[in-house]
């Protein structure tokens, strides 16, 4: 299986969408390389970047899931750099 490296940014523009984008950062858990977390209080959002090793359709399938949240945007930069597992 062919995967990608990525890198996903996410604005949270609604607090209580918080739990369930959690449970979504859970459930690819196996994929996610890493994250941080910015909470930007000014303007009371939370700006998230998320490092990725997984095959595209698992990055559509995530990127899908977090920006059907309500008060969430998401972008997602796809790298050339491949692998076969």
């Amino acid at each position: 299986m062919e995967t990608r490296v990525a890198v996903m940014s996410v604005i949270v523009e609604d607090g209580h969408t918080v739990e369930k984008l959690n449970g979504i950062l859970h459930e690819y858990g196996e994929y996610i390389i890493g994250r941080m977390g910015i909470p930007y209080r000014t303007r009371g959002i939370n700006i998230i970047s998320i490092a990725l090793d997984a095959p595209k359709d698992i990055i559509s399938g995530m990127a899908g899931k977090i920006g059907n949240l309500h008060g969430v945007s998401v972008k997602t930069a796809l790298s050339g750099v491949t692998s076969h597992e």
